[in-house]
């Protein structure tokens, strides 16, 4: 890795990082311990509640889906804020991203609802996505039992999760479905045609590079995308981005989704959606997860500040 200029706070982790080989998803998923092993255990603020609910899903799936309240009585309803998962749309949980649903429902006051989505290649599109649209029906249904403002619901995630996010937002809008009042997309999957200068560049980089993106979406669309269209599936191909909510997409720099987040904040600007953009210099996809570099807790702070300020 040493041809990439990564930022020196970042660097001694590297060796702990594990190595994703999607090429082999049975050997991946067995060795999810040792992956979660790198991540700090979740730090949970006295009082913040955390539940779980089962959703039922369009087909009658059953989405296990966890619920995060703030500590205290609220002032009126709170605001809400779907948080998917990320994981290449093959692996992960609630659970490993848990701090950052802990974070925002601490920080902004927001009722979290992260649901545990379907994956690929046993589920491939667009399983996991109509898990993800039918948690924000039924949150959006259940506001006011969660006490939470229909009006201020906001949807967002890193990478797969980022890539979700997309798409659940133009879901809604075509499908007249659920006012989203914001979306963050952090470093996110959007783009399934692998031609951007990132990704033709970074075939080596840590934690996400791309043969895995290669396998990743070999693995999403191994169904049938054309049932519901492939930009519902690859958000960077949908011709049309006007009528969207506010956004915040992040990139990093040694990222082969560098681009297609780049480019898509760029789209959105484009269509008059209103869209805060911030690239880390020396960063890496998941350089987040090395939570004590200065970088990480700017990262972190940005992404919060912005959800913050959308939601009051």
């Amino acid at each position: 890795m040493t041809q990439y200029a990564i930022d020196p706070e970042l660097l001694p982790w590297l060796a702990m990082i594990p190595e994703i080989d999607l090429s082999d998803m049975p050997a991946l998923r067995a060795r999810t311990s040792e992956m979660t092993s790198v991540i700090p255990p979740v730090v949970v603020p006295d009082g913040l509640e955390i539940r779980e609910v089962t959703i039922r899903g369009h087909d009658g799936y059953a989405i296990r889906t966890k619920v995060y309240t703030p500590a205290g009585p609220a002032e009126g309803a709170r605001p809400g804020f779907l948080y998917i998962h990320g994981g290449g749309f093959v692996m992960g949980d609630p659970e490993m991203t848990e701090q950052s649903a802990v974070d925002i429902a601490a920080e902004a006051g927001a009722v979290v609802v992260s649901p545990d989505y379907r994956l690929a290649p046993d589920h491939p599109f667009p399983a996991g996505l109509e898990d993800c649209y039918a948690t924000l029906e039924w949150f959006v249904a259940n506001a006011a039992e969660l006490g939470v403002d229909p009006d201020r619901i906001a949807v967002g995630g890193a990478s797969a999760g980022g890539g979700l996010t997309a798409a659940v937002v133009l879901l809604a809008r075509d499908r007249k479905g659920p006012a989203i009042c914001f979306q963050v997309l952090e470093i996110p999957e959007l783009d399934d045609r692998l031609e951007t200068a990132s990704m033709r560049e970074f075939v080596d980089t840590p934690l996400w590079n791309r043969p895995a993106a290669e396998f990743s979406w070999k693995y999403y669309l191994s169904g049938t995308p054309e049932t519901l269209g492939l930009q519902y599936a690859a958000p960077a191909r949908a011709e049309d981005l006007s009528g969207l909510p506010p956004a915040f997409v992040s990139v990093c720099e040694f990222d082969p989704l560098r681009d297609e987040g780049l480019t898509y904040a760029q789209r959105l600007l484009e269509a008059g959606v209103s869209t805060e953009l911030h690239h880390y210099r020396g960063t890496f996809h998941g350089a987040g997860l090395v939570a004590t570099a200065e970088v990480s807790k700017r990262m972190a702070a940005d992404v919060l500040g912005a959800i913050r300020r959308a939601l009051s």
